[in-house]
């Protein structure tokens, strides 16, 4: 079971850093050299893996995990639920539209976007992972997470990715409040240079978060006076989504 722990670790990183080499993997995970291109070989004769086309020395994912996907998402009661309402917000808004799912609290991952029509957009690929405290995807969760589970993730530290990531547990807790009362989460430029973001999460029968919409959209085109829109419409999206998943 250890090895296959490994390998699926191997792969999210594939996933993550793609296109990658033995020796960035080899420094990532503190393994033998020998063990990570065995691990890496055996992917590939499964077709998880392949070499890229670009740079054979350099792995990139496979068919089988695009194939594999879509496939797993169309099943999910939360992508079906989710779909409408992201378009509907992105013909709203005219602004990407991301939903992210959390990975315990390790970071959110997205697992669908909504493309808007402006030349110049935000662009985070599915698969794309971010931390917990440095966005207003994660934030949102964090602020339906139990208290025990926030105080874990302080006491993991809170890296510090912009001048304004909110890096003091104080701060952070003082945000979630307001997340709370608010029903969104904020995100300028705390992550990513020149990348805002509006996140509401979706939440299960017992108020546990599932996932998180959000309005993604360049620093130029964020306007403070329409934050108070721009909440509403994605809480209002994220409650729908809720709804819809579980039949209502």
């Amino acid at each position: 079971m250890k090895s296959v722990t490994r390998s699926l670790r191997i792969l999210e990183a594939v996933a993550q850093h793609q296109p990658v080499t033995v020796g960035e993997l080899t420094k990532l995970f503190g393994l033998p050299k020998s063990t990570v291109q065995r691990t890496l070989v055996t992917l590939a004769e499964a077709g998880w893996l392949r070499a890229s086309r670009k740079d054979t020395t350099r792995w990139e994912i496979g068919a089988r995990v695009l194939a594999v996907r879509p496939a797993a998402l169309q099943g999910s009661s939360l992508f079906a639920a989710a779909r409408e309402p992201m378009v509907r917000l992105r013909d709203t808004v005219n602004e990407t539209i991301h939903l992210s799912v959390p990975d315990a609290l390790q970071c959110m991952v997205v697992v669908d976007r909504v493309d808007c029509s402006h030349a110049v957009r935000t662009f985070h690929t599915v698969g794309d992972t971010s931390p917990l405290h440095a966005t207003a995807t994660g934030r949102a969760v964090l602020a339906h997470l139990p208290k025990q589970d926030v105080e874990e993730l302080i006491a993991q530290g809170l890296e510090r990715y912009s001048d304004t990531t909110p890096t003091d547990p104080d701060e952070l807790r003082a945000e979630l409040d307001r997340i709370r009362i608010d029903g969104y989460a904020v995100n300028r430029n705390q992550y990513r240079p020149d990348v805002c973001a509006i996140a509401a999460p979706v939440l299960d029968e017992e108020g546990t978060p599932l996932a998180t919409v959000a309005i993604s959209m360049p620093d130029s085109r964020y306007d403070a006076n329409r934050l108070p829109e721009w909440g509403r419409l994605v809480a209002d999206a994220a409650t729908e989504i809720t709804g819809r998943r579980m039949g209502d």
